[in-house]
């Protein structure tokens, strides 16, 4: 889950934080796959990773804010940093486990959320991490036995989101667009989103591989 002040570190931290350039101990991945807040809670459930921080990334104004970029005209996509623990899980595993979680051959959006912002991609830090994405993409098509619509591209400038967007899934703060607490807003929407159901038509009993539960 995202740590208090994780915004200002990341900002502060520089290329290495935000294009997943592996440290002593922890390594970076990043992951669009639709509304930020579902593949945040999704890979706080994953064996390994330490942190997850909502944010923004791949558009052309800098520091967007969460009402430019629904929009659809910044050029960004919601997307996931995640921070893992590479001696219990690795970016493989992590390919592996986020193409399960998603629709990866819709190009529209991701379940009941369309434009840019919510369409799927995997943004790399380096030369071995596009491998491995490529080969996932690659295996997963052949699984499907259709074109996957995620796009892998280097990792620009991450963005962190507004405060109220981090462990959206999990706080009872209250939301100031529904008037409800994030975690009962959450629920309601991921229900009404129809992701589990939609993720589980796709992938059988291959949904959320990967995952020690979901939210």
């Amino acid at each position: 889950m995202a740590k208090k002040g994780l915004a200002l570190a990341v900002a502060m931290a520089g290329a290495m934080a935000m294009t997943g350039a592996q440290g002593a101990e922890t390594a970076v991945a990043i992951f669009a796959g639709g509304c930020f807040w579902s593949v945040e809670s999704d890979f706080d459930h994953a064996p390994g990773v330490i942190s997850t921080t909502s944010g923004y990334i791949g558009g052309h104004v800098p520091n967007p804010t969460y009402e430019q970029v629904v929009t659809e005209t910044t050029g960004h996509r919601e997307a996931v940093r995640v921070e893992y623990d590479p001696s219990v899980t690795s970016y493989e595993k992590l390919v592996d486990t986020f193409f399960h979680l998603i629709d990866p051959i819709e190009t529209r959006g991701q379940f009941c959320d369309f434009g840019e912002s919510y369409t799927s991609a995997i943004y790399v830090g380096n030369d071995d991490e596009m491998k491995l994405a490529e080969a996932g993409k690659a295996a997963t098509a052949e699984a499907l036995g259709k074109p996957v619509a995620t796009v892998i591209a280097m990792a620009p400038t991450f963005y962190p989101a507004e405060d109220y967007h981090q462990n959206f899934w999990e706080k009872a703060d209250l939301y100031p667009f529904s008037g409800w607490p994030s975690n009962v807003h959450y629920a309601r929407y991921r229900a009404g989103c129809g992701k589990n159901a939609q993720v589980e038509a796709i992938w059988g009993k291959e949904a959320f591989r990967g995952l020690d539960g979901h939210a």
